[in-house]
């Protein structure tokens, strides 16, 4: 395979690293109110394009059939939202007893109690071949549910609460992925000639998200404001780090490798390989661009806010960059769980 057609075919993760290579050297390029727009082009250009087409792509017996898929959807919500934050606390029992700093501990649990996201889920499941609809149901209705079991998880793992604007919030899910999706459902589908436009658009929105810094330059909470603590917090933002590739470990076991829970017609589980796909991504993926707004709601105010937020901007754009890379693997391990169950 010519260089050529290696950078074609590895777009997105290539994407992806220039995206933080770029947001490390220009970091006012992606910031609220920059030459990128983040809060206009990433928040609802962006993620309505993703949902507009799935809503073309998939058809209205497909969602059915997903929408119905109660196990599934209580499995990946179970493990996002109850599973996930109470082995971070059991494992933040242990990690208290080292150097690492307290706030940055904070932070971890409340990566766990965030949302999976509402559209990488949904592009990195595409992208392997996944069940694409239930990546779907499970990333809106994670996202919806996070506006309420989020705040709820915070207060009593960590004490902290505050009002969230539940209004706001609700529309504007609403605007960007349930309308969106009802309209590709409605729309007559595109030619050949234009049927990828939309999904290269929502692959370039999820390229763009690591590259969209969380707080405006020079504001309260923000990462240089607490630049006189970075370098005796460097050692136990190295532990950490270690400790967040561990949690990821996850999605290391989807190809031929996977743990019993995740290998469905070996366990008994009843889970396709399709399926399995999209469990791994929703239940492992947590909501940057939702998890950000609601830190800054409940812990305003807090001079550790920047800490509080670096396990979710490491933690995030970690698990698109792992993902990608290992949608080859993943898309392989498919295959051949398919011929598999075909030989029978």
């Amino acid at each position: 395979m010519g260089l050529l057609a290696r950078l074609r075919k590895e777009w997105f993760i290539i994407g992806i690293v220039l995206v933080i290579l770029s947001a490390k050297l220009q970091p006012s390029v992606g910031v609220k109110g920059g030459p990128l727009r983040p809060e206009i082009t990433v928040a609802y250009v962006a993620v309505s394009l993703i949902f507009f087409n799935s809503g073309l792509s998939l058809k209205t017996e497909e969602l059915t059939s997903a929408l119905l898929h109660v196990r599934l959807h209580l499995f990946v919500q179970s493990f996002t939202l109850v599973f996930f934050p109470l082995a971070v606390w059991t494992l933040l029992r242990v990690l208290e007893l080292t150097t690492i700093d307290q706030w940055l501990l904070r932070g971890l649990q409340t990566v766990s109690c965030m949302p999976p996201p509402v559209s990488s889920a949904v592009i990195l499941t595409k992208a392997v071949g996944g069940n694409e609809a239930a990546a779907i149901f499970n990333s809106a209705f994670g996202s919806f549910l996070g506006i309420v079991v989020t705040p709820v998880l915070l207060l009593l793992f960590l004490g902290s609460s505050s009002s969230v604007p539940f209004s706001s919030i609700f529309s504007q899910l609403f605007m960007t992925v349930v309308v969106p999706l009802v309209l590709g459902q409605v729309s007559p589908p595109p030619s050949l000639s234009l049927r990828s436009v939309p999904a290269a658009g929502g692959s370039l929105a999820v390229v763009l998200v690591p590259g969209v810094p969380p707080f405006p330059q020079g504001a309260p909470g923000a990462p240089e404001a607490s630049a006189g603590r970075r370098q005796q917090l460097r050692p136990a933002h190295d532990h950490l780090h270690d400790v967040l590739r561990h949690l990821q470990q996850p999605q290391h076991g989807a190809g031929p490798q996977q743990p019993a829970a995740a290998r469905p017609h070996q366990s008994g589980s009843g889970f396709s390989p399709a399926d399995t796909v999209a469990i791994m991504f929703c239940s492992t993926h947590k909501s940057l661009t939702l998890g950000i707004p609601m830190l800054k709601i409940v812990f305003e105010g807090y001079e550790h806010l920047s800490l509080i937020s670096v396990p979710l901007l490491i933690y995030h754009p970690a698990q698109i960059l792992l993902g990608s890379v290992l949608v080859p693997s993943i898309r392989g391990w498919m295959t051949s769980r398919h011929k598999s169950v075909l030989l029978r």
